[in-house]
């Protein structure tokens, strides 16, 4: 792209400005919304696992001690 005047920036500005683009929550995105999903989904797990072998338990020991966390701290609501 050839480099603009100051004119024609102020222009460009001003019309994204007064027309921001539209975007369609239904849609699901393109490469990069994926790829931004994905990078979210691989830092929960890399968390998942560093907690693990911080507290030397598997993954999955430590979302069942949450539930079990979770159930009774409901329980206890209840009665």
């Amino acid at each position: 792209m050839p480099d603009l005047t100051d004119e024609e920036y102020d222009a460009l500005d001003d019309y994204y400005t007064k027309n921001p683009p539209k975007v369609d929550p239904a849609k699901k995105g393109g490469f990069f919304t994926r790829q931004r999903e994905m990078l979210d989904v691989l830092d929960r797990v890399s968390a998942d696992l560093t907690h693990a072998e911080t507290a030397h338990k598997l993954p999955a020991q430590i979302i069942g001690e949450l539930v079990r966390e979770k159930i009774t701290a409901s329980a206890d609501e209840i009665e």
